[in-house]
């Protein structure tokens, strides 16, 4: 293996002193002279007809500037369709839809703006099932949505409308055939439910114009670029008229790809010509956001003797909420999730249904978690129907290079058996728990790690130090594994890097900070721009050491002749004499990527728990994770990442749902919606398998999505092995395991 000085290395943060001394701003910490604020008025209802609209009492009350609707909104002239307005216009499709908008001198103002306005509601009965939003008399929530039909190969659409927007079925081998060799066969259906992502900053968004009417805007995102794309579409007015600027962000996992403030903040900026800064609350956070959607799961697999699986069949139905999604996550994560053994007969059939909920977005390897804790749970018990160690079960049938599932393309070098093996060895060398009512569960995850364009660029200083400028947002420490990259590239010491987020109108173009990309994906870039800021700097050196500009190696703050160290110039040289009278120009490198060959990602884990049988509560014991990094560019943070994705799935697994009566979500804060303490938590033990991909940049692999896939379904396991009794419904509540216990 390559030896490195910077890369491999457990470097700090570059951020870590901001964000732990405060110094870090977030949207919601900016501050502008003359600034107003907003507030938004949202629909107490889950579904119903808007009759009237009255905002007459709020616009004279004194203090209050501005006060927005649908007919404000450029792209909201049109009826509203399963696009998702920011603005309801005839009527409320979930309770929490933003329905108008004010800008006040100050918050008290805005709140009492928002309270006059009147709205006259003819209630609808809210569809909240997904299973019953199915059925051809379920009340519709959009009476022109047909069905997408895309059936074996086969497009089209319904020819009656439906609350369905997307069936998908694909397939390979003969199912019937399959099932029909298999000794053991079982199917059994499993629940996930919406949850939120947990991040702790609530959503914000400052808007503020200037008088050529040019708007720049800070705002929570994954993205800058996404930002000014999407509040360009909204106020119709070219993405050259708006520029946002870079602010830290409080968490995300995905949700923060949706903008519900920036667009509303940004239209009432440009009715009034002032500043407008809206924070959500945390209960608005909670009802007027994009939850992880809930799943049904229905999955029939069955296996030969030996232990070979011989067919699977799997439908998901994917409740997206109030407005249309594409079905692409819950139809690859499926794939993905079924894509980590070798199914000779394949059947999956998706169904994306809407109903009068929050639309839904992505969460941390988005649907993937729900089709591995179906995946999972079903491969436990084959196993146990066998009774084959679950390990050796998984082995058997594991994924390797050159296998392929439906139309994914071969596998290319994967570390999947590695990761077993390895999680199999920690088994036998650890404690096993001993005691009543105590088990232990284990489970598999696959994430692809999906690309997209983004770019970067270097500049060299007169001093020997590099600035890397980039348009990507750090939601992980991207900034700190970016620097490192740099650092090596340029054989500098990793604190002569700085790494700056520019705002859209500065910095090179970067698509969104999510899908595990940036530091794979922008790796990639600032390797590229790296490369041309060392030619350029190799010309340099070439006439003064004279060799060729190919016979160069840099380290130590030097470009130094290979194999003759006593030969070599400073970088600091080299830039002051591009810069001087007779210089060529400054050294400044560019970087660019576009789509980039996926390296799977595969994850094993085991959780041990013990239960109590007198309550149903259930208490993790231990934790360890087994996962194929391709190459470690910096350790701690990839740990990190893990833990975290670990303990966000063990709250998904025993306390989080949202709970809707009426349509109306009944636990909106963080002390009836419990997300995970420390003191639900064990120590979670990594163990970070480097097999390399063989992919730029250095053969890693994505890190941050792939550790919450299997967490459901191996705390699942353990509840099982410790109880006896499967839950095949999430959360997995004191009440629901006690349920269980005393039906079985």
């Amino acid at each position: 293996m390559t030896e490195y000085t910077v890369l491999g290395k457990r470097l700090p943060r570059v951020d870590a002193q901001d964000k732990a001394t405060g110094r870090a701003m977030y949207s919601g910490d900016i501050s502008l002279p003359n600034m107003l604020y907003g507030k938004v008025l949202r629909s107490p209802y889950a579904h119903a007809k808007i009759r009237k609209l009255d905002v007459s009492k709020a616009k004279a009350l004194k203090g209050v500037m501005a006060v927005i609707t649908a007919e404000d909104v450029p792209e909201q002239k049109e009826k509203s369709s399963p696009k998702s307005p920011r603005l309801a216009r005839e009527k409320v499709l979930y309770a929490g839809q933003p329905i108008a908008a004010v800008a006040a001198i100050n918050l008290d103002i805005a709140v009492e703006a928002v309270s006059l306005i009147e709205v006259d509601y003819e209630e609808l009965p809210p569809v909240m099932d997904a299973f019953e939003a199915m059925k051809p008399d379920a009340v519709l929530i959009f009476p022109d949505v047909y069905t997408n039909l895309q059936v074996l190969g086969q497009t089209g659409k319904t020819a009656a409308p439906s609350n369905i927007t997307w069936q998908v079925e694909i397939g390979s081998g003969d199912i019937e055939a399959g099932f029909k060799g298999a000794y053991v066969v079982l199917e059994n259906i499993f629940h996930t439910q919406a949850v939120h992502q947990g991040y702790l900053e609530p959503r914000s968004a400052l808007a503020a114009v200037d008088p050529r009417r040019k708007v720049t805007i800070w705002t929570d995102s994954h993205g800058a670029f996404g930002v000014r794309d999407v509040c360009a579409d909204f106020l119709n007015i070219p993405i050259s008229h708006i520029k946002v600027m870079p602010v830290e962000v409080g968490g995300s996992f995905g949700a923060k790809q949706f903008h519900p403030l920036a667009p509303i903040a940004a239209l009432l900026a440009l009715k009034t010509g002032r500043p407008v800064k809206i924070v959500m609350t945390r209960e608005e956070d909670f009802v007027a956001t994009s939850p992880a959607p809930a799943s049904i799961i229905t999955l029939k697999m069955g296996v030969d003797k030996e232990g070979n699986i011989t067919a699977a069949a799997v439908s998901v139905v994917c409740d997206i909420g109030a407005f249309n999604r594409q079905v692409g996550d819950s139809l690859g994560s499926t794939i993905q999730e079924l894509s980590l053994y070798r199914i000779p007969n394949l059947s999956i059939k998706v169904f994306n249904v809407i109903t009068n909920k929050a639309p839904t977005g992505p969460y941390r390897a988005p649907n993937a978690a729900d089709a591995a804790f179906a995946v999972e749970s079903q491969m436990d018990l084959l196993a146990r129907a066998l009774q084959m160690d679950p390990i050796d079960f998984r082995l058997k049938n594991a994924v390797a290079e050159g296998d392929r599932v439906i139309t994914n393309p071969p596998f290319s070098r994967i570390g999947f058996t590695e990761a077993l093996l390895k999680m199999k060895d920690y088994l036998n060398r650890r404690d096993k728990p001993e005691g009543k009512n105590r088990g232990t569960g284990i489970a598999c995850g696959l994430w692809p790690a999906f690309g997209g364009a983004c770019s970067a660029q270097v500049n060299v200083t007169p001093d020997g130090s590099v600035t890397l400028l980039i348009g990507s947002l750090d939601l992980t420490g991207t900034r700190t594994s970016l620097a490192q990259i740099v650092a090596e590239e340029f054989g500098i010491a990793f604190d002569l890097v700085t790494v700056v987020t520019g705002d859209t109108d500065a910095a090179p173009y970067s698509e969104v900070s999510a899908g595990s990309k940036i530091t794979r994906q922008m790796g990639i870039a600032v390797r590229r721009a790296c490369q041309d800021a060392k030619d350029q700097l190799a010309r340099q050196a070439a006439p003064l050491l004279k060799v060729e500009p190919t016979d160069f190696s840099f380290t130590h703050g030097n470009v130094q002749v290979n194999g003759m160290p006593e030969k070599s110039v400073s970088l600091s040289t080299l830039v002051r004499n591009s810069i001087g009278r007779f210089g060529s120009g400054p050294i400044t490198g560019r970087g660019s990527v576009g789509v980039h060959p996926t390296a799977p990602i595969f994850v094993v884990q085991m959780a041990d728990v013990e239960v109590d049988k007198e309550t149903g509560k259930v208490k993790i014991l231990s934790y360890a994770a087994a996962q194929d990094v391709g190459f470690a560019i910096n350790p701690s943070l990839i740990e990190g990442q893990i833990q975290g994705a670990v303990a966000q799935g063990i709250g998904r697994t025993l306390m989080e749902e949202y709970v809707f009566q009426n349509g109306i979500m009944q636990n909106p804060n963080l002390l009836d919606y419990r997300i995970p303490t420390a003191a639900d938590l064990p120590f979670i033990d990594t163990m970070l398998i480097e097999v390399g991909s063989g992919i730029e940049p250095f053969g890693a692999r994505a890190v941050g999505e792939p550790p919450m896939i299997p967490t459901l379904a191996a705390v699942a396991n353990a509840i099982h092995s410790a109880t006896g009794v499967r839950l095949k419904e999430l959360p997995m509540t004191p009440e629901a395991v006690l349920k269980t216990i005393q039906a079985e």
